[in-house]
């Protein structure tokens, strides 16, 4: 049997450790992406898809008086579950002292044991008149731009939502609904040394707030007249696994006037399911 030479040897181990370097990453980052389990399989999890529904209940609330009067639009928001599998949120701190927890998504697979999704967001405590408990941080955003203009004019300052099984979703029909509510806590209401917590939206059932509770509101002051579009997303950073990310928006279509000083609105389209409305 002929050698290889030296030479030939060298040239294919500088082929083989690169690749074999390639695929140790490749481990790494599969195994922190799944928590150390092992990669979601389509054909197994149970992914969420988070539906989110119009702004509706728009109220023009006044504080302030004289030269200081300010004016803000106020607005209820809603998400619901239309997917396979439940949204479930985990929380998690090493003590107290941290004024965040980390949070997790955990997923469902047809039989196989549940996928830990590391690091989706952030939960904190937060605090406000006749309403404190922890929140999941980002979960929805909103914001005032003109119609056909990408940038927002005007975002929101939500402190975020404690996620639940809030109202069950009319008309549909899914397998994977559970026959009643199962997130229905209050999210560690009064606990601020809790290390964990979890939180989520079964199949069939959406979460809401009502307008002007806990940042549901946009500042109208400053705004000139015209037409604005309010554009309601889930979702923004798709930290969250889902089955579809295209339903993570509605928006409404809005005239904005001022009489007097005191502003006036007027909607002008629906659009379910876009940030766009013309």
């Amino acid at each position: 049997m002929r050698r290889r030479s030296s030479s030939t040897a060298d040239g294919v181990l500088a082929r083989v450790v690169p690749v074999i370097v390639a695929l140790a990453l490749c481990a790494v980052v599969l195994a922190a992406v799944t928590g150390g389990q092992e990669p979601l399989a389509a054909e197994s999890a149970l992914l969420p898809d988070l539906d989110q529904e119009l702004p509706r209940d728009l109220e023009i609330t006044r504080s302030g008086g004289g030269a200081r009067r300010h004016y803000r639009l106020g607005f209820a928001s809603a998400v619901r579950n239309v997917g396979d599998g439940p949204l479930i949120v985990s929380g998690r701190r090493d003590r107290p002292a941290n004024e965040t927890m980390t949070a997790d998504q955990l997923i469902e697979r047809d039989g196989s044991p549940m996928a830990v999704v590391e690091g989706v967001g952030r939960l904190r405590y937060t605090r406000s008149p006749g309403h404190e408990h922890w929140h999941l941080l980002g979960f929805e955003r909103y914001e005032l731009r003109r119609p056909g203009r990408r940038g927002a004019l005007v975002t929101d300052h939500k402190t975020g939502f404690c996620l639940g099984d809030r109202y069950r979703v009319r008309g549909l029909r899914h397998p994977a609904r559970p026959g009643r509510a199962r997130y229905t806590g209050r999210c560690g209401l009064g606990d601020t040394a809790r290390l964990r917590l979890v939180e989520g939206i079964s199949v069939g059932y959406g979460d809401d707030y009502p307008a002007n509770l806990e940042g549901q509101f946009l500042p109208l002051t400053g705004l000139a007249a015209g037409r604005y579009v309010l554009v309601h997303r889930v979702n923004v950073g798709r930290q969250l696994r889902e089955s579809d990310y295209g339903n993570n928006a509605s928006s409404l279509l809005l005239r904005l006037g001022w009489r007097a000083g005191v502003p006036r609105l007027r909607v002008l389209g629906r659009c379910p399911g876009s940030a766009r409305c013309f």
